[in-house]
């Protein structure tokens, strides 16, 4: 009888935790379901965000002209709360310079989570295979669809393109620069319908 209390008692507590969590994720993460960014209001958070990779990475900008195609979500928040979280961000595909399709990035997470954060994302296409086919996807999964190479470039190092061999490689940043311990597994990327 006690040992059923108990269990009882754990999942009432379980569930308060995990809708106190879905609660500051909608809140926090996904504020843009409710007011979703315009095409222009995206494409200049990308020229931001581009600026600010080629002002932090010695060599950015030669890297950027060399690759197929680059996708940037300016602005990716995770928020978490107990054993859940979650995060969410809106980006623009850009292929010579020139937008050409619009996306949203989506991912939960499972293990410790606590408080929230805000990160740049940017997906580089080395190879215009690897480009076609996640332009051709319906909804591109890390790790199912295709694998993501994160590179973590150095202070005083330069980036290179010729020593890449990866087809897609990603940079995520924040205010202090390059973030190298971290991970895109399940992150899913959705063609959004809007307009340049």
């Amino acid at each position: 009888m006690r040992v059923t209390s108990l269990k009882t008692a754990r999942q009432k507590w379980m569930g308060i935790a995990l809708a106190i969590c879905l609660a500051l994720v909608s809140e926090s993460c996904f504020v843009s379901v409710s007011h979703a960014a315009t095409a222009r209001e995206i494409d200049v958070s990308v020229d931001v965000a581009l600026e600010n990779f080629v002002r932090q990475v010695k060599g950015g900008t030669e890297f950027l002209q060399s690759a197929k195609g680059v996708l940037v979500f300016p602005d990716v928040y995770k928020a978490g709360f107990l054993l859940v979280g979650g995060e969410y961000g809106e980006g623009a595909l850009r292929i010579g310079g020139t937008t050409v399709d619009y996306y949203n990035t989506a991912a939960g997470a499972f293990g410790p989570q606590l408080g929230a954060q805000k990160k740049t994302l940017i997906l580089v296409f080395m190879q215009a295979d690897a480009l076609n086919k996640f332009r051709q996807s319906q909804g591109w999964e890390v790790g199912i669809d295709g694998s993501v190479a994160l590179i973590n470039v150095g202070i005083g190092d330069t980036m290179d393109s010729t020593t890449i061999t990866e087809p897609i490689v990603a940079f995520v940043f924040n205010q202090k620069g390059l973030m190298g311990n971290f991970t895109l597994e399940g992150a899913k990327f959705t063609k959004q319908n809007k307009k340049p």
